[in-house]
């Protein structure tokens, strides 16, 4: 198997961080995201999508979404679980990754595709026509990203975790975000206690480095 990954990117860091809490090693492939290498033909005729991380299986099928490579991977080393170890796990990190990928991810790709000038006709990530800024967007973004720390910091006042009473994806997920927020400029929720207890938690783990 080969990841596609890129070095700065927040979607290819979620699948490092899972696998480095799985303690799973696959053989990288970096792709320069500031060279547009995803745009160009070869990555585009391999991931018609032309969005990183891609996980190439040994049969040569592609599994293009963060998520679902994560998923692949508890299939086969379900220890630790980190998408839940009963049925009520299972849904509270469904949940959770749900509303982390609705509200906090979406916000943070509004506010930096709609802000910086570097992504002007292409609002969108991916192999796409040109997509118009809109700038709009941005206080959109503020908007969502208020009312999702919100949601963090309601959750965290009595609880370690996210999701369940463990470290999870969706652990993983939002804390990727928050990370990423800055890229956006949006605030990583320094003045709200409960997140930055569990945000530092997060970050003192060993796989923040991958």
């Amino acid at each position: 198997m080969k990841l596609y990954d890129a070095v700065w990117a927040p979607s290819p860091r979620r699948v490092r961080m899972f696998l480095a809490e799985k303690a799973i090693a696959v053989e990288r492939v970096m792709v320069d995201l500031r060279a547009d290498e995803q745009l160009g033909a070869d990555y585009v005729a391999l991931n018609p999508r032309g969005t990183v991380p891609a996980l190439q299986l040994d049969d040569g099928e592609i599994i293009a979404e963060s998520s679902a490579i994560c998923r692949f991977f508890e299939a086969l080393h379900p220890d630790p679980p980190l998408f839940g170890a009963n049925p009520r796990e299972i849904a509270r990190i469904e949940a959770m990754v749900r509303q982390v990928d609705a509200e906090g991810f979406t916000a943070v790709v509004y506010a930096f595709r709609n802000r910086h000038p570097a992504f002007a006709g292409r609002g969108l990530p991916g192999h796409w026509p040109a997509v118009p800024q809109i700038p709009a967007l941005v206080d959109r973004a503020a908007t969502i990203w208020r009312h999702f720390l919100d949601s963090l910091e309601t959750r965290l006042a009595d609880h370690a975790w996210i999701a369940t009473d463990r470290l999870s994806y969706a652990d993983i997920s939002a804390f990727v975000a928050l990370e990423f927020a800055k890229a956006g400029k949006l605030d990583q929720g320094q003045d709200r206690a409960p997140v930055t207890r569990w945000f530092e938690t997060m970050r003192a783990r060993p796989s923040a480095a991958a």
